[in-house]
């Protein structure tokens, strides 16, 4: 199964994200498939972005979106 997801970057307590395309049973932060967007939970505001064309393709597809992402994507209305 395929699932978009966050990627964690960045120093010690210093947190950055990607998001990307990548398969269920690869670890958090091994291979993935396409990175889609970005997520910066550090500056303020937090800034995320995001290929909303990508995003709605691999939900065409099939992917599973994670929690965390389904929120971010909710709270930037790109999905309802």
């Amino acid at each position: 199964m395929v699932k978009i997801r966050l990627k964690r970057m960045g120093a010690k307590k210093s947190p950055f994200y990607r998001v990307v395309v990548a398969d269920s049973r690869s670890p958090r932060d091994g291979k993935f498939i396409e990175e889609i967007g970005t997520y910066d939970p550090m500056s303020n505001p937090s800034k995320f972005t995001v290929d909303t064309e990508k995003v709605t393709e691999w939900i065409s597809k099939g992917a599973q979106v994670t929690d965390t992402v389904k929120a971010l994507l909710k709270k930037n209305s790109i999905i309802s």
